[in-house]
């Protein structure tokens, strides 16, 4: 019988002065292998009576077991010394400066939901999301748009194909009934995302972005809703007085419900006070939270008021920086989106202190 103890020590050997992962594979098959000196080893072991085999059967399998563990160690290590010599090799001087300037150019629609988020953060709001696949009771129902009503005729819903109670979502109004059933009043809240609805033209796409805002707390009124509408076009528009008009609409979730119009001058394109104003521009539809709604929400209408608004921030966008198709948006046309892009490094005009 084959001294084992010398064979392993003469292997472990071999193994421990492989410098290669080529060497080690050489040892590995030499050993190893369909022909290797331990695989032979142990086919012996069919020829052996039983009382020689119960004696080398132990000693056979520890040595393969040795042999097997050596290799797996090695291979490790040589695996993890090729790792670190290619890092090494790979390794570049990050204080040297900068060869070219970033090339990358940030969407406006970016730009502008950086803007707001800056203003109704100032105001003391804050950032609410949801799902953009809504169920049918948080999109329609909760807000006091029940089966049948005629006001779903409005939003033009995509429905999932085999769930029927399942919709991308109309508006970020769902954001509004998540957070009422989630949090205590009081609530501040802007609700800013990617909404959907069955329309495309120069002013529409299937796919857009609304941001809608909230306050729920203890005698809100219509005066709260104005203060604050004004207050965000002035910082918006980077303008110090600014005229609005509020004429009576419907939305089935708020109560009244307004619409609001931004005068405008002609000679400066940009929202202008009174006295100023040649034109006026619809921007948004608002109104105090319908007290069905508050109740759905599982508060006391009695106890509680809200206010709500909501407005396309690709529509602020085109207001604001002169753009005039909205396809032009999701078109990913590189052209387009170098020349109304805007730096990667520039911060939104709100942060940098323009307004506010």
């Amino acid at each position: 019988m084959t001294d084992t103890s010398q064979l392993q020590g003469d292997i472990l050997a071999q193994i421990a002065a492989a410098a290669s992962p080529d060497a080690l594979e050489a040892v590995r098959v030499a050993t190893m292998g369909k022909q290797g000196r331990v695989t032979l080893l142990l086919k012996t072991l069919g020829g052996m009576s039983p009382e020689e085999r119960s004696l080398a059967g132990p000693a056979f399998n520890g040595l393969r077991e040795a042999v097997a563990a050596a290799l797996a160690a090695k291979k490790a290590a040589l695996d993890e010394a090729a790792l670190n010599a290619k890092l090494a090799a790979e390794r570049q001087d990050m204080t040297l400066p900068v060869a070219l300037p970033p090339t990358g150019s940030v969407h406006p629609v970016s730009q502008v939901m950086d803007e707001l988020a800056e203003i109704f953060a100032d105001l003391g709001f804050a950032v609410a999301t949801g799902p953009e696949i809504e169920d049918d009771w948080h999109n329609f129902t909760a807000l006091n748009i029940p089966e049948h009503h005629p006001a779903r005729a409005m939003h033009d819903t995509f429905y999932i194909a085999g769930q029927p109670n399942k919709v991308l979502r109309t508006h970020t109004s769902p954001v509004q009934i998540r957070t009422m059933m989630g949090q205590k009043p009081p609530i501040r809240i802007i609700a800013p995302g990617r909404v959907y609805r069955s329309d495309s033209d120069a002013t529409h796409t299937p796919m857009f972005h609304q941001i809608e805002g909230l306050v729920i707390d203890k005698g809100i009124t219509l005066a709260h809703l104005r203060w604050t509408l004004e207050t965000f076009i002035k910082a918006f528009f980077e303008v110090d007085d600014v005229a609005l008009r509020f004429r009576p609409s419907y939305f089935p979730f708020t109560e009244p419900s307004v619409e609001v119009d931004v005068g405008y001058s002609s000679k400066t394109g940009k929202p202008a006070g009174a006295g100023q104003v040649d034109k006026w521009l619809e921007v948004l539809g608002s109104g105090m939270v319908h007290p069905r709604v508050i109740a759905a929400c599982g508060l006391d209408p009695h106890e509680w008021q809200g206010f709500a608004f909501g407005t396309g921030v690709d529509r602020l966008a085109m207001l604001k920086y002169g753009l005039t198709d909205l396809r032009a948006f999701f078109d990913g046309d590189g052209k387009w989106l170098k020349h109304h892009g805007f730096s990667a490094l520039d911060l939104p005009s709100i942060s940098a202190g323009a307004a506010l």
